[in-house]
């Protein structure tokens, strides 16, 4: 017998073993109460025309080589977190301009690496973490790096694999961040809700057919300890983020 047959079998024989020696409990199973009827889905509309363009979403979200980075063995263990984000945001300007200010800033900020550790005041790029994110067995490289003066407070967030033998951004997606998870296979982003209390939640997957991080799941979720306040959302190179709201949609 399957094993939590045998645990739902012993569930139901002890209690009248315990009735039968006397004890004061009747035992038995007991109802729970009516349950709902299952409804099928009510479709609405049903003879709108197909759309002839696709819906506003995150964007083209696509995977993108980044070439001349040394990755010793393979191993992302062994390759450089700031020479990999220095040339990324080089040669993949994504959807920023290369003119635009916070663009051209947050690269002089870069350079500012070469003399100052990863994480502190002079370098945007935080800490790099490991995570096999594409489930080929070998870890894959997430960075966070800050982004220029008056937009310090949104975080761009990439990923790397080696993908046959090639360096390759598999995500990027900039916000007014409040933090990072990991959760298995998955990278999961809060951001900050121009609705008071709420925060976005927003949740990363690999997808195989795609080759990149896919937004899986994005919802907007309560959140007390978010800020009393309206985000600056920046479009990110080389990837997905939602439409820039305007200050009259609260978002």
């Amino acid at each position: 017998m399957h094993r939590s047959r045998l645990a739902l079998a012993a569930a139901v024989v002890l209690p009248a073993v315990l009735l039968a020696g006397g004890c004061g409990d009747p035992g038995g199973l007991r109802g729970a109460g009516a349950t709902p009827t299952a409804e099928a889905p009510t479709r609405l509309w049903p003879k709108l025309p197909l759309p002839s363009t696709a819906a506003e979403d995150y964007g083209t979200v696509e995977s993108v080589p980044v070439k001349g980075v040394d990755v010793p063995d393979g191993d992302l263990h062994q390759a450089d977190p700031v020479t990999v984000v220095k040339t990324d945001f080089d040669k993949n300007p994504g959807t920023y301009d290369r003119a635009d200010a916070v663009y051209k800033e947050t690269v002089r900020q870069l350079a500012d690496c070469d003399g100052g550790q990863v994480g502190d005041a002079k370098c945007p790029v935080l800490k790099a973490y490991y995570r096999d994110l594409t489930g080929d067995g070998k870890d894959d490289l997430i960075v966070g790096v800050r982004l220029a003066r008056g937009h310090a407070e949104n975080l761009d967030i990439r990923a790397y694999a080696m993908e046959k033998r090639q360096l390759t951004q598999i995500m990027a997606m900039s916000d007014s961040v409040l933090g990072v998870e990991l959760a298995g296979r998955e990278v999961i982003v809060r951001a900050v809700s121009g609705m008071q209390d709420y925060e976005y939640r927003t949740v990363w997957s690999w997808d195989p057919h795609r080759g990149a991080m896919l937004p899986t799941t994005d919802e907007i979720v309560r959140s007390p300890n978010a800020p009393k306040r309206k985000p600056s959302r920046k479009p990110d190179p080389g990837a997905s983020t939602r439409p820039v709201p305007s200050p009259s949609d609260g978002r």
